[in-house]
C-alpha cells in the first residue's frame, strides 16, 4: 500500500448465506480526493460502503487503512482510527439543538482521552461546535432543534457530527437522497469544500452530481468491480455505458 492510498480493499468478498453481495473487489482509494461509488440497484454499493465503514466484515479478503490491516475491526474502532460515516438516513438527536448535537459528538470524542474529567473542564467545545456548524453552513441554525431543520440541513448537521471525530476519511451514503435541486446544489458545494481537508468517499445515484464533482469513480455491477477511473474514463467506457449509464452519461 503506497502513501497515496488511504484505504484499500484487496479481493474483498461478502456473502450473506448463499447470496454473494460482493465478489473479489480490489480498489485503492486515493488520499485527499473525492471518490464516488456508483452502480445500478443491486450492484453491491451499500454492502461495499458497509465494508469500508466497518459495519460488515468481509467474508474473504482484506481492508487496509493508512497501511494497516483493519479487517474485522468493529465499527466503533474504525471511528477511533480516523474513519467517519454519514448515513442515508439521518442519525441525530431530534429534540436537541444543532449546537447540542455537535457538542455531544465532540464531548464523546474528547472524553475518550479523559473519561473522568468534569464536564465543565471540557473547555472550548461550544466554540468548536459553532465552528463545525459554520463549516456546514448551519451557524445561523445553531439554536434550532434538529427536528425543526429542513431535510438538507439535517444531512448537513449529521456531517458536522461526523466531522467532530476529526476523520481522515469521510464516508457518505447517498448524501443528496430526498433533496430538492437547490438542497442538492448546496450539498455538492459542501462536499467539495470538505475534500479540501480530508478524503471523501460517497455512494450516490445522481449521476450528474457524481460526474460533476468526483475525481475518481468506482463502478460496481452484480457485486463485482466493473470499472474505475476519472469521470471521463467512465463516460468513455462502453461496458459501463451499456450496463448503467446510457444517455445519462452525456
Amino acid at each position: 500500500m503506497n502513501a497515496e492510498t488511504i484505504i484499500e480493499t484487496r479481493a474483498v468478498t461478502k456473502r450473506f448465506g448463499d447470496f454473494t453481495a460482493l465478489k473479489d473487489v480490489s480498489v485503492r482509494v486515493p488520499r485527499g480526493r473525492l471518490t464516488a461509488i456508483i452502480g445500478p440497484n443491486g450492484a453491491g454499493k451499500s454492502t461495499y460502503f458497509n465494508v469500508l465503514s466497518g459495519a460488515f466484515a468481509p467474508t474473504e479478503g482484506s481492508v487496509f487503512f493508512d497501511g494497516q490491516d483493519i479487517t474485522g475491526k468493529k465499527s466503533h474502532e474504525f471511528a477511533h482510527i480516523g474513519i467517519a460515516k454519514s448515513f442515508q438516513i439521518t442519525n441525530l438527536f431530534p429534540n436537541f439543538t444543532a449546537q447540542e448535537n455537535v457538542r455531544i459528538a465532540l464531548q464523546a470524542h474528547v472524553s475518550r482521552y479523559g473519561l473522568w474529567r468534569r464536564r465543565s473542564a471540557l473547555a472550548g467545545l461550544a466554540e468548536e461546535a459553532h465552528a463545525l456548524l459554520k463549516t456546514v453552513g448551519l451557524a445561523e441554525r445553531a439554536r434550532h432543534l434538529a427536528r425543526e431543520l429542513a431535510h438538507g440541513q439535517q444531512r448537513a448537521l449529521e456531517i458536522a457530527v461526523a466531522l467532530a471525530a476529526k476523520p481522515k476519511l469521510l464516508l457518505m451514503d447517498e448524501p443528496t437522497a430526498g433533496m430538492s435541486p437547490e438542497e442538492t446544489r448546496v450539498m455538492m458545494d459542501l462536499i467539495q469544500e470538505l475534500v479540501r481537508e480530508r478524503t471523501v468517499v460517497l455512494v450516490e445515484h445522481k449521476m450528474k452530481m457524481v460526474m460533476g464533482i468526483s475525481e475518481r469513480v468506482v463502478v460496481l455491477h452484480h457485486g463485482e468491480l466493473l470499472a474505475e477511473g476519472t469521470p471521463d474514463d467512465i463516460r468513455a467506457n462502453d461496458t459501463v455505458k451499456r450496463v448503467y449509464l446510457g444517455q445519462g452519461a452525456h
